[in-house]
């Protein structure tokens, strides 16, 4: 097997880099236009006329600043077996950067068969870990990209029941008259579309290691029910059950690592549709914590599933749970469509996610969780309304309405996730997108140890 060297350059380091070149490659380098800006690739060929080797421009600041700018060579390399060569900041980053990069969604075209290029890695360097994240990333990006009329409750319950068998988790599946009866607020939201709602529960790991639960918002579908979307709001609604998608990747990685806990996965997966059963604005349904919920709009009804999820958690006192939902639009005007933000009152737990996301590249920002604003979800005829009356703070409002059903538990922390990539980039393509859980999965591989 062949090797072809990818010489990583930094701007800087271009002169220098290229003076240990032959004359030839000098020159077609030159020839090529190779300034070793970002993301800059000029293929050198041998005395045969085959490749013998690529340069690969890192730019000002190098794959230090940048470490998954190695993506670009998965999705510009020709098929080949390839190792990196030269500024390359921290190899297991730019390994990963090339397995996320080459991601594809190939399930309604042509090209799962198609060959891609390979990166080969020194013998001590860990495969199985990369192979593990990059796996587990593609599986979320996978479900969320899947359109909604392949991907109802039912379907999203496989996937689960899938990484159940793979990892050896138990699997539990909740509906019809248990769900209505003991999830009135699950039931209400999924009760208007002719597929059913579910609620998915996994459990995997010794009990007598830490609890950590994982909640996961599964709507496969938002139309906003009564309070319908308009068209343009309605298009990436297939992408409304990202959270249950990013659980499912997180639990992956952490079940497959055997990281030192008593796992839980939890996910409400519901269509919220229009019909005579749906439900509407100014109704006032139970919740399993005991607490009346007044309905302010039919279009915030991920908190509403979350909220019965997050009850049956709390009855466990773990000691964490986290909940991870594409849940407001507040959030993605707060800090855009790349970065995960975070709602916790743990001090200890905000310092280690944000020294992870560091550590890991994968962007998180914590927000406010003000409880001054809990007012503003206050019902004349119920306990609490499940959107403030105001439009302020949406995002911290969203939150502060969840931690209401977490009462018991010492640890809450609340993940508001875009779960899609807007445009293509070194990562990845355009699509869903795994947001935050490279960066928990290693902060609880620090705070637990692996088994």
């Amino acid at each position: 097997m062949g090797v072809t060297p990818v010489t990583v350059i930094e701007e800087a380091g271009l002169d220098e880099a290229l003076a240990g070149l032959s004359d030839q490659h000098r020159k077609f380098a030159d020839v090529s236009g190779f300034c070793a800006h970002s993301g800059d690739i000029a293929l050198l060929p041998g005395a045969d006329g085959g490749l013998e080797r690529v340069l690969f421009g890192a730019g000002r600041g190098g794959l230090a600043r940048n470490p998954f700018l190695t993506g670009k060579l998965a999705q510009k390399l020709p098929e080949g077996h390839y190792r990196l060569e030269g500024a390359l900041g921290e190899l297991r980053l730019a390994a990963l950067g090339f397995a996320l990069g080459g991601y594809r969604f190939t399930r309604y075209h042509g090209d799962a068969d198609m060959e891609r290029p390979r990166l080969v890695l020194p013998d001590d360097f860990d495969i199985e870990a990369l192979r593990q994240t990059a796996e587990s990333v593609s599986l979320t990006r996978d479900l969320i990209n899947t359109p909604a009329n392949d991907f109802g409750p039912s379907e999203l319950a496989s996937a689960a029941r899938q990484l159940a068998e793979e990892t050896g988790a138990d699997f539990t599946l909740t509906e019809g008259e248990e769900l209505a009866r003991n999830y009135p607020l699950i039931h209400a939201v999924g009760h208007g579309s002719d597929r059913a709602p579910c609620l998915i529960d996994m459990k995997w790991g010794d009990e007598a290691d830490p609890k950590l639960t994982l909640v996961g918002k599964g709507v496969v579908f938002d139309t906003g029910g009564l309070d319908i979307k308009p068209p343009s709001s309605m298009l990436l609604m297939k992408k409304d059950m990202g959270g249950a998608a990013n659980v499912l990747g997180l639990a992956r990685m952490i079940m497959l690592a055997g990281l030192k806990v008593r796992l839980r996965v939890l996910i409400p997966a519901v269509e919220n549709s229009i019909s005579g059963r749906a439900f509407r604005p100014g109704d006032v349904f139970p919740s399993r914590k005991g607490l009346t919920v007044e309905i302010g709009n039919t279009d915030a009804e991920g908190r509403l599933v979350l909220a019965d999820a997050l009850a049956l958690a709390d009855e466990e006192k773990p000691e964490l749970i986290v909940s991870m939902a594409t849940l407001t639009g507040a959030a993605r005007v707060a800090v855009g469509p790349d970065i995960a933000p975070f709602f916790t009152d743990d001090e200890a737990v905000v310092e280690g996610v944000q020294a992870a996301s560091k550590a890991e590249h994968d962007p998180v920002w914590r927000l406010p969780l003000w409880k001054p604003y809990d007012a503003w979800l206050s019902s004349e005829i119920a306990d609490v309304n499940h959107i403030s009356s105001n439009s302020f703070a949406g995002a911290t409002t969203a939150a502060l309405f969840l931690a209401r059903f977490v009462t018991e538990s010492p640890s809450y922390l609340h993940f508001d996730i875009f779960g899609w990539a807007p445009k293509a980039r070194a990562l990845g393509p355009k699509g869903g997108e795994a947001q935050g859980i490279r960066a928990l999965f290693a902060y609880c591989a620090e705070r637990y140890g692996r088994g």
